[in-house]
């Protein structure tokens, strides 16, 4: 559906048009001018009349129609077309969640379609109507201004996950006497490597939401797409400056992510190996007195030391004291 519909003349909103063809030739004549229409999740009958009226290509309209597009930016005849990805992160969940934003910009026209629940144009809208010295260059300023919404909220989504990564490292580095009893040592561990995991599910997706706007934004700032103005270039190469140490950030978060992954799996080998000492050190202990028992229990008539009278304290105590010396040997050497 339409969001809202305007026109703006030197920075200001002036009037909401009826008739988005006449809106749109009086913008192109006065020169100063032009046509701001917003849409949220249209349906194909709701987005055919302003694509026939303001002549956009109908393979970017079907990628705003259907969605689940790659942040890219697109140059055809009579219109540039922008896909940006909004990201939110839910820190209760820890889970980032990627919205859709596409621009067309043309000669004095903007039309932002958005799908999802991610930055909203219309908020951006708000806060460039109280500045008319922004508004006042154009398409141009309104395609800087959301872009450059989106790349700062990209900012603190990674601030956010950086925060959350530390505690997880934390977690995964406690000294060892707080690490949980045996019994509960398993699900602890499990816990930890699906909260990894998903950790790093989470930054894949913010990286696809970063990493292929490079491109356009790169592209923004070298000033060689139509439909936009030249002074406008250093603001692009802001908002791409901005988007190189997001990205930057994102890939210090997947290599830190790897490393604790790493070391998680290896500090599970090594509790592993710690177990398995001590089950084959108490294992020796038990084997002792099995033996012996073993030997003395075969019940043949004709057995020596059966039957000597110190006979069964004897062997208690060759018994105890293998079975000391063993203990002793084991727990000199860390495995009990």
């Amino acid at each position: 559906m339409i969001v809202d519909c305007a026109i703006y003349k030197d920075g200001h909103r002036v009037d909401e048009p009826s008739d988005l063809s006449d809106a749109l030739d009086k913008a192109r004549t006065e020169g100063d001018s032009f046509v701001w229409i917003g849409l949220y999740e249209p349906t194909e009958q709701e987005f055919e009349l302003v694509s026939a009226e303001f002549g956009l290509h109908p393979l970017a309209v079907e990628d705003a129609l259907k969605a689940h597009q790659r942040p890219k930016l697109e140059v055809y005849h009579d219109s540039v077309f922008v896909v940006l990805k909004p990201v939110d992160y839910d820190d209760a969940k820890d889970t980032v969640t990627a919205s859709e934003l596409m621009v067309f910009v043309g000669d004095s026209f903007v039309v932002t379609v958005r799908h999802g629940t991610g930055v909203s144009p219309a908020d951006v809208r708000h806060r460039m109507e109280s500045d008319p010295e922004v508004l006042r260059h154009g398409p141009s300023a309104v395609l800087y201004a959301i872009s450059d919404t989106v790349v700062d909220h990209y900012t603190e989504v990674g601030n956010e996950l950086q925060t959350d990564l530390e505690e997880l490292e934390a977690e995964v580095f406690q000294p060892e006497s707080s690490l949980p009893s045996s019994r509960h040592r398993a699900a602890s561990t499990a816990s930890t490597a699906s909260r990894i995991y998903n950790f790093k599910r989470q930054v894949l997706e913010f990286r696809r939401a970063t990493g292929p706007l490079t491109q356009p934004m790169s592209r923004l700032a070298a000033g060689d797409v139509p439909y936009t103005e030249p002074r406008t270039k250093p603001f692009f190469r802001d908002v791409a400056d901005h988007l190189t140490r997001v990205n930057e950030q994102v890939e210090g978060l997947d290599r830190l992510m790897s490393d604790i992954l790493q070391a998680h799996l290896t500090q599970v080998s090594v509790r592993q190996n710690d177990d398995m000492r001590k089950i084959s050190a108490w294992a020796a202990m038990a084997a002792v007195p099995t033996m012996i028992a073993g030997i003395y229990g075969m019940n043949f008539d004709h057995m020596p030391e059966l039957h000597y009278v110190w006979s069964y304290p004897t062997v208690l105590t060759v018994i105890s004291g293998l079975v000391f010396g063993l203990y002793r040997t084991f727990k000199r050497r860390g495995w009990l």
